[in-house]
């Protein structure tokens, strides 16, 4: 059994975050990265929106420069997944496979991860025309033509927000009405730039170093049919990953923890602390991921001088 002041669960911009201020401010924190460390930020290639970096960074490589930033300053990384954890008694207790580990304090910045359609080319194309965020590439796809999977608000945002840079944008969605808001929905509706396709599903994104088309599927016929287009953003839904957390601590409907409540990231259990993703639904950016992650980390800091 280890005891630690502080541990991190995660390693995206949030952990990698609250890891650099928490171990500037002394507290030697443990970061479990998990296998897949670096968070989403690992399959996006330009990433043009992050402040400081005018000609953009791979985003591979910005992860990269977090992580050795947080460990020049003492932050110790372990890319581990977590596979339990006790918040029923302090110490908090958190399990890595047969290893266990006590802690005065838990951040978690564990993230959401995008909901996928499954089909064939849509892995090997992520990146090069499919993506899961309009805000983070909507910006290369000037004058292009796109087509947004879904129909719930966050299709309809995705669709709204491509306008600006798109011809055109084609909403695939696989009933004859959308889930979204009455006004979300009129708002896309009425876009001279978005057309809809009802009771169609995509069953298959083509191209080789880039997107050039989907098969669509009607849902009603069976019928399908070759789709040309640049790029195919997915919009249907996000799942944040908070299995672990289930029952031990407050979360919303779609399984967000809920923190904040004070104004911080402070969670339902004193001692305990939330970052990024993992607690926001709305904007899912790195930028905003990584300053809960340094609010997170004073947060920790100033609970455990309370403590103390």
């Amino acid at each position: 059994m280890t005891h630690e002041n502080l541990i991190i669960i995660g390693s995206g911009p949030a952990g990698l975050t609250a890891a650099l201020y928490s171990a500037r401010a002394d507290l030697g924190p443990l970061v479990f990265e998990g296998i897949a460390a670096g968070g989403q930020l690992m399959i996006t290639t330009d990433v043009e929106n992050y402040p400081g970096f005018p000609d953009g960074v791979l985003g591979p490589e910005l992860m990269d420069k977090f992580r050795k930033q947080a460990e020049r300053f003492g932050a110790r990384m372990r890319q581990v997944d977590v596979t339990a954890v006790d918040l029923s008694k302090r110490p908090f207790r958190v399990s890595v496979g047969a290893d266990e580990y006590t802690t005065d304090a838990l951040i978690i910045a564990t993230g959401a991860e995008a909901k996928w359609l499954g089909v064939p080319g849509e892995q090997i194309l992520t990146g090069k025309g499919v993506s899961a965020c309009a805000t983070c590439d909507g910006f290369f796809f000037r004058d292009q033509e796109l087509v947004v999977v879904g129909g719930g608000d966050t299709a309809m945002e995705e669709a709204l927000f491509l306008t600006k840079f798109a011809s055109k944008v084609t909403i695939v969605h696989r009933r004859d009405e959308f889930r979204a808001s009455k006004i979300m929905a009129a708002r896309a509706l009425e876009h001279e730039k978005i057309e809809v396709i009802w009771n169609t599903i995509v069953t298959e994104i083509h191209g080789k170093d880039t997107v050039t088309g989907v098969t669509l599927q009607d849902t009603a016929t069976g019928e399908s049919r070759q789709f040309a287009t640049d790029g195919v953003f997915v919009a249907i839904g996000h799942k944040p990953t908070t299995d672990l957390f289930v029952g031990q601590l407050d979360m919303t409907e779609t399984g967000y923890l809920v923190a904040g409540n004070d104004g911080g990231t402070r969670t339902s259990v004193q001692g305990v602390f939330a970052a990024g993703d993992v607690a926001d639904h709305v904007y899912r950016q790195a930028v905003t991921a990584a300053g809960t992650g340094c609010m997170a980390a004073i947060d920790a800091e100033r609970w455990l001088a309370d403590q103390e």
